[in-house]
């Protein structure tokens, strides 16, 4: 994985869904990886805006359909110049 964010991504979820093999692509969606349920999603959104020192509104939230759109969002949110 050259993509830093993607690869920081990638160990939040296998952190909140307890997975080392967990394989992250931007197509991956909750319906992909047992246990993703909304439970587990509000884990997985609280840890990713903590790790990344970002907040989402709840119009961002609700456009997100895979973790592709995710990263997008977290690229769009870094400031220019903070390496992750």
């Amino acid at each position: 994985m050259d993509d830093p964010v993607l690869t920081r991504l990638t160990s939040i979820f296998r952190e909140v869904f307890d997975d080392d093999d967990l394989v992250l692509k931007p197509e991956l969606t909750a319906n992909d990886v047992d246990g993703w349920d909304s439970l587990t999603h509000i884990r997985l959104i609280l840890s990713v805006q903590k790790a990344f020192g970002v907040k989402f509104s709840s119009v961002e939230m609700s456009r997100l359909k895979n973790v592709g759109d995710l990263v997008a969002l977290m690229k769009h949110k870094q400031a220019p110049g903070v390496v992750t």
